[in-house]
């Protein structure tokens, strides 16, 4: 089959790899339709972040059930999305049905094989069925909208409230149209990109360009000197951190979704808002997918393609075979990308 395959650091190559074998279990072999670029896939590929080599990176992925047990739940020619985390299913978490918090796991794209491939071998447990209203490629972008909704479900909302989300990257617009969604009076994306701006504005979110304004004084001005009731830190720089604390209101919940990719000392200013303003802050990882019905992922399929729109965010689509190229130009910089989707059928 063909694969995009991180041989070393820095060493993407596009070729012929052997087909996987099928592992122990319950497991069905996907043909891989959709696949998404993760930030965390750049880390991974330029930034010595993978676990092994050579691997084949890709957790964000749609596909049809090539193959199945034959007491399975799918059949062949299904179309699914992928839950790429594989738990022990032992730990007190698994137990729980808290998957993401298992403290022995596996994952495809990272700590195995993923879907940068034709095709890939994956738990029965992890595959949900596409709804007939979901487009398949748009599938791909099933896992980081899950990702969002998780982090926004610990925000307890209850209707009504003005909310700021700092960045406006998939995961940032995401999680203000889930606020949206869940019934917030005003969202606002804050972002120095103007075409991650513009995408925003045209899918009917607020905005606030922090290159000509400053964030938290235009938050101030949106909600008549209080702060915002909820507040999203969806980029991972300690700037954003910090306004994220400043432009709350008392009380206010603040979710980080952002990975810090450098130091960040919590001033004694922010502590102290922390505490007289009496904020929440939560951190959030991944995704659930049980109990099925209310997790993450069946609430996404739900809404994907309908109050939940993702084809405006993606910039790219392309063949595997470019896969090399688009990698390179996206660590190089210079260039926009917002999320790039590999289409394999």
């Amino acid at each position: 089959m063909k694969a995009l395959t991180l041989r070393d650091n820095a060493e993407l190559v596009y070729g012929d790899v052997d087909m996987p074998g099928k592992p122990e279990g319950k497991y069905c072999l996907i043909r891989v339709y959709g696949a998404g670029i993760c930030g965390s896939d750049i880390h991974r590929a330029f930034e010595k972040g993978a676990y092994h080599y050579p691997l084949i990176m890709g957790h964000e992925f749609s596909g049809t059930v090539e193959e199945a047990n034959r007491d399975s739940g799918f059949q062949q020619g299904q179309r699914v999305a992928v839950f790429p985390l594989i738990p022990c299913m032992t730990c007190p978490a698994c137990q729980g049905g808290d998957y993401a918090q298992c403290i022995d796991y596996d994952y495809l794209g990272s700590r195995r094989d993923g879907a940068f491939a034709e095709y890939v071998w994956v738990p029965e447990q992890n595959l949900f069925p596409l709804p007939d209203h979901v487009d398949a490629l748009h599938a791909a972008m099933t896992e980081p909208c899950a990702v969002s909704l998780h982090g926004i479900r610990k925000l307890k909302m209850w209707g009504g409230e003005h909310a700021v989300v700092f960045g406006g990257g998939p995961i940032g617009n995401m999680s203000a149209q889930w606020m949206k969604i869940l019934g917030c009076a005003s969202v606002s994306i804050v972002d120095i990109d103007s075409r991650k701006l513009a995408i925003a504005e045209q899918m009917g979110l607020a905005i606030i360009d922090a290159a000509m304004h400053d964030a938290v004084e235009a938050v101030l001005d949106r909600t008549d000197g209080r702060g915002a009731d909820l507040v999203v830190e969806a980029c991972g720089l300690p700037i954003t951190y910090g306004q994220a604390i400043d432009s709350a209101a008392r009380f206010s919940r603040i979710l980080f979704l952002g990975t810090l990719n450098s130091n960040m000392a919590l001033t004694p200013e922010h502590a102290s808002t922390v505490l007289r303003r009496e904020l929440e802050l939560h951190g959030s990882w991944n995704s659930k997918m049980a109990p099925r019905g209310n997790d993450d992922w069946s609430t996404v399929l739900r809404f994907l393609d309908r109050e939940m729109q993702v084809a405006p965010l993606i910039s790219h689509i392309a063949s595997l075979e470019e896969g090399p190229a688009i990698f390179a130009r996206m660590n190089e910089g210079g260039e926009h990308f917002n999320k790039v989707i590999f289409r394999m059928q």
